[in-house]
């Protein structure tokens, strides 16, 4: 390839690609996405380091042998299930294809929100290119986010979404860039997780990209996009709107949000200790509730995988309701801190009685929630909780 453009962002230049035909593959040593230094007679195999350069430059053909005989893989030789062709090239098994990822699919793998629903979240983030999912704790929103994040790119690839946590000590110089200390001891600027997809997604056009930020609102949102907040804006993600940054490459170095790149985070409004989110972040964003789902198609979810019968299913259904109408009720509290039906959702086989099974989901994860919702009131948290377990059947 030829180089056509230096960016000056010390990390990506443009390339005029030479295509080759047929197509070449080398095996073994290329696991990486970009492009490395690779000089003769160096790395830590300096032989497999030349005859790469050959492989790519000389139009050498790669002696596969001489991998599969080398220590580092065992010394590799031929059993009965192996053929010794000599030199002749093994043709290599093909690296499976990844696999295509629909609504469907999120259906299969027990989301229990009808598909009128799940098609309607994902019209409104194609549009609105950024979305949040809030809601109760339990409701799922970290797993259907990411399913959501598949579906949009219509793949199952996690090379394709990149998963970020917010916290209180997360700074813009953590998520976008900042000084960092190098290894001579000089500081350097460092990009973050968000410049360092923006620049894949603008490398590649023709795919998207996700973002997925769990917890988008226990750091501070404002602080840590800062300028990023208004690049975001789906009407703004062309490069005419482009920015400098705070911390620049060089005085002429602007940046834009290219529009294959979406950003999807969670929300739980419980946490007393989280700052509202302001103005400026929210009409960024769609925003999708979440609330807590049962009904038949958990109830046949949780008895076909869960092995636990419908008729205690439906015990189980009718407590967890009354518990979260008294929550919705509560003034202190409110319709946000409503029990998820993910507490109550086995992911497998369940290998012990229904009863003991549900106790240990009260004991184990219910009961320390409802102990810091009634924080001032312990005897309601416990009679809450004892009212789960009264006379299971």
């Amino acid at each position: 390839g030829t180089v056509t453009k230096n960016r000056g962002d010390g990390r990506i230049v443009e390339v005029d690609w030479t295509p080759v035909v047929p197509k070449r593959e080398w095996y073994f040593y290329t696991y990486r996405k970009t492009v490395w230094e690779v000089w003769p007679g160096t790395g830590t195999l300096p032989e497999a380091t030349d005859a790469l350069i050959k492989f790519a430059f000389e139009e050498a053909t790669q002696d596969y042998q001489w991998f599969r005989r080398f220590p580092l893989w065992g010394g590799i030789t031929d059993t009965p299930n192996t053929q010794d062709i000599g030199d002749a090239p093994i043709d290599a098994p093909e690296e499976p294809e990844t696999p295509a990822y629909s609504i469907d699919d999120i259906l299969n793998e027990g989301c229990f929100l009808p598909r009128e629903r799940l098609a309607d979240i994902l019209e409104s983030w194609r549009s609105k290119q950024n979305l949040i999912l809030q809601g109760p704790p339990g409701t799922g929103k970290t797993w259907l986010a990411r399913k959501l994040a598949y579906a949009l790119i219509e793949l199952k690839d996690d090379q394709l979404v990149q998963g970020v946590q917010f916290h209180g000590n997360l700074s813009y110089e953590d998520f976008v860039r900042g000084w960092r200390p190098g290894q001579d001891g000089r500081l350097e600027l460092v990009d973050g997780p968000l410049l360092r997809l923006i620049d894949e997604a603008r490398g590649d056009p023709n795919t998207d990209y996700v973002m997925l930020i769990e917890e988008i609102n226990r750091g501070n949102p404002a602080q840590i996009f800062g300028e990023m907040l208004t690049l975001l804006e789906a009407g703004k993600r062309n490069e005419r709107e482009a920015l400098a940054l705070s911390y620049p490459r060089h005085d002429d170095e602007r940046v834009y949000v290219p529009p294959n790149l979406y950003v999807i985070g969670t929300m739980n409004l419980t946490d007393r200790s989280l700052a509202l989110v302001d103005f400026a972040f929210r009409r960024r964003f769609a925003f999708e509730e979440l609330e807590p789902v049962f009904g038949p198609v958990w109830r046949d979810w949780a008895s076909e995988k869960g092995g636990l019968p419908a008729e205690f299913l439906d015990e189980v259904e009718r407590r967890l309701t009354a518990l979260n109408q008294q929550i919705a009720d509560d003034a202190s509290l409110g319709p946000q801190f409503r029990i998820g039906h993910s507490f109550v959702t086995p992911n497998g086989r369940i290998s012990e009685t229904p009863q003991a099974w549900f106790r240990r989901v009260v004991d184990k994860e219910i009961r320390p929630l409802l102990n810091d919702y009634w924080f001032d009131d312990q005897v309601k948290a416990q009679q809450a909780a004892a009212a789960l377990l009264a006379n299971l059947p």
